[in-house]
């Protein structure tokens, strides 16, 4: 009979902190590029809160995603104002689309 020992319940335990995170951009990124869903309004907001905590740990991509949805769906200049920041983070780590998005916003 086989004991786990400390080691291996730490490094199970790893891969499950992680996916939450992946899951949750995903499900954000799949409503957002739905052809249907995309364009309701509650589907915005569930996104939207969905890659909130992801963007704030430094996930790239939800960065990114978040920062365009803010950009362009918010009506306050305070919420805009985080967005490009958020873009701004994410096309400093390398990602194209928050630099074409801003880009954008810059012209």
């Amino acid at each position: 009979m086989k004991f786990r020992s400390v080691s291996d319940s730490v490094t199970s335990e790893h891969p499950r902190v992680t996916s939450p995170k992946r899951f949750s951009v995903r499900v954000a990124e799949w409503l957002l590029d739905s052809p249907r869903l995309g364009d309701s309004r509650n589907a915005k907001h569930l996104a939207g809160r969905l890659l909130k905590q992801p963007a704030r740990e430094g996930v790239v991509a939800a960065q990114s995603r978040l920062g365009q949805l803010m950009c362009r769906e918010c009506g306050n200049a305070r919420d805009r104002r985080i967005g490009q920041d958020l873009l701004r983070q994410a096309a400093r780590a390398g990602d194209r689309r928050a630099q074409q998005e801003l880009g954008l916003l810059e012209d």
